[in-house]
């Protein structure tokens, strides 16, 4: 039930009265309210998306491309190579990826490696495509723009170079 108390105005107050005012007493009327709330469930408080949530959700997305063979800058892999070796560390899924995130909208900048051979123009194109979808699937955030720079290449006797070295070190 509902209970509405609306105030009744006061007696008028003329020029001539000078006594106290008296005041009319409020009237109370009882309604049956109706339980819960009209608007929906879906629209009742606001939901807000972490940077971080779509960063790790980009990187899973960019990275599941083939062709895509690391992410990040020079720096940021060394220091991610560092990381992963540690006892207990996990790879860092948001290492190349920079978002800004508003209310209703993302821009997502992608730093990549990608394998020697491959069209770098269709990485490119494939990662996009694949990080719009999947961003805008699970977060419901519109995709404005994706920056894709490639900053270096894999090459095969890179892999080799690296296997000697952990050898020495060992």
């Amino acid at each position: 039930m509902t209970v509405q108390t609306t105030a009744q105005p006061t007696a008028p107050e003329t020029a001539r009265t000078t006594g106290p005012r008296k005041p009319v007493p409020a009237s109370t009327t009882l309604s049956d309210g109706v339980p819960g709330t009209a608007e929906p469930a879906a629209t009742r408080g606001r939901t807000s998306i972490a940077d971080v949530v779509v960063v790790k959700i980009a990187g899973m997305a960019a990275r599941e491309i083939p062709g895509v063979h690391d992410m990040g800058g020079g720096l940021s892999r060394t220091l991610g190579a560092v990381r992963d070796r540690v006892p207990g560390g996990r790879p860092n899924v948001g290492r190349g990826v920079k978002v800004e995130v508003g209310e209703r909208q993302t821009a997502i900048d992608l730093d990549l490696v990608v394998e020697y051979g491959v069209a770098i123009t269709e990485v490119a194109h494939d990662v996009r495509e694949n990080v719009i979808a999947a961003v805008e699937r699970i977060t419901g955030l519109e995709v404005v723009e994706i920056n894709v720079t490639v900053n270096d290449i894999h090459l095969p006797e890179d892999e080799d170079t690296a296997t000697a070295v952990d050898v020495r070190v060992e």
